[in-house]
């Protein structure tokens, strides 16, 4: 019988499944998951984000952004925890285009969302979206979402104005650098 809307089955799975990722071992977590659909199990969100989590880490992204296509197909929507490793991983991947156009795809669709159901971004998340905006030089889009950010109850920390100040000074932006860094000294973060 199912616990707390969660079928024990899937609970199971997706516990050796998020296991296996976290060691490293992505493709006995991918065999897992073609056990479950062989069993009829139906996987959740936790399952497709333990999966997609430990694809961008091993470098396999373009199997990750298929798992969300087959989230939104089978009526899982991915949450943010989703959205963050995608995010992360193709940052990181030195990948910021694509991660810029996931973001500008999903902006409004994710904001509304996750705002709507009730998920707040979290100052990780944001902090992964700005990184991505200063890699490319998005300035505006940046301090943009620094604002949207604050006016979401989001306090941004000390990592998120560094990495736009960092950015501005390399672009030479250095009078709007320095007034973020007084911002930053005002709020008692460095």
């Amino acid at each position: 019988m199912a616990q707390g809307g969660v079928n024990p089955d899937t609970q199971s799975y997706n516990i050796m499944i998020n296991g296996f990722c976290k060691i490293k071992k992505v493709d006995e977590a991918m065999n897992l998951f073609k056990k479950m659909h062989c069993k009829n199990i139906i996987p959740n969100v936790v399952t497709y984000t333990s999966l997609i989590d430990g694809l961008c880490k091993s470098g396999k992204i373009s199997y990750a952004l298929k798992l969300v296509d087959e989230m939104h197909d089978r009526g899982v929507p991915p949450d943010i925890i989703t959205y963050s490793s995608i995010l992360d991983a193709l940052c990181k991947n030195h990948q910021v285009d694509k991660a810029i156009a996931l973001l500008t795809k999903l902006k409004d669709q994710v904001f509304e969302d996750l705002f709507v159901k009730g998920y707040n971004l979290d100052v990780y998340a944001y902090t992964v979206m700005i990184q991505g905006f200063c890699v490319k030089g998005l300035f505006n889009e940046a301090l943009a979402l620094l604002s949207k950010m604050e006016d979401n109850g989001c306090i941004p920390d000390a990592k998120t104005y560094e990495i736009i100040i960092l950015s501005l000074f390399k672009k030479d932006e250095n009078d709007m650098a320095e007034k973020l860094l007084r911002e930053m000294i005002a709020r008692g973060l460095l």
